[in-house]
């Protein structure tokens, strides 16, 4: 019996020191865990000895579920669009809205942008079928009000950070310069070239 229980004491032990870590997912939300976090993971922290996760969030409301699945948003931003997408990106944050973000940045994504919105402009917005071209806060308050999103301060602030680079994009400024065309050269005449009587060993 004491024996079980010096083994029962060890295996505590062992759990109270197990390596714990902090990380964040795809979709911005933080989490715990004491098995090392997936290759997608972000901003992995290793936490200190005797460090207890914070009790898990209430599980997604009604009313969000609902709203994601009849107005989901989406936010179509690419890899070279630095402030006016940031912009976007942090108005949903700030209004903790989840949402799932495209890169636009090959003739598949530009057409598929061009199919909602009518044009390849990034960032654009799209709530269920309404879709807006640009970042103005007001438009995209618009956008979210009409669907029933809460108003800011009604759920929590997210933090989802842009994806990474799709793979196989080059950045504009490590792309190869194009070729420079070259004037074309006027081809020589096969007719053999006539001398008249003035010309340099012509007869006179």
């Amino acid at each position: 019996m004491m024996l079980r229980g010096f083994f029962a004491l060890l295996l505590f032990a062992g759990m109270a020191h197990a390596q714990q870590y902090r990380w964040v997912d795809e979709q911005g939300r933080v989490q715990y865990s004491d098995t090392a976090p997936p290759p997608s993971a972000r901003d992995v922290k290793k936490m200190k000895p005797g460090f207890r996760a914070p009790a898990a969030a209430p599980q997604q409301s009604f009313e969000l579920t609902r709203l994601q699945k009849d107005f989901p948003v989406t936010l179509f931003t690419s890899p070279n669009c630095v402030e006016g997408c940031a912009m976007a990106r942090a108005a949903l944050n700030k209004r903790g809205v989840p949402f799932t973000e495209i890169q636009v940045w090959d003739e598949e994504s530009n057409e598929r942008l061009k199919r909602v919105a009518g044009a390849a402009e990034v960032p654009t917005l799209q709530v269920g079928s309404s879709t807006h071209r640009g970042f103005e806060q007001d438009a995209f308050d618009s956008l979210l009000d009409s669907a029933g999103y809460p108003k800011a301060g009604a759920w929590p602030v997210r933090a989802q950070k842009p994806p990474a680079a799709p793979e196989g994009y080059v950045p504009p400024s490590e792309r190869p310069p194009a070729p420079v065309a070259e004037p074309a050269k006027p081809e020589p005449s096969e007719e053999p070239q006539k001398l008249g009587p003035y010309a340099p060993g012509g007869r006179k």
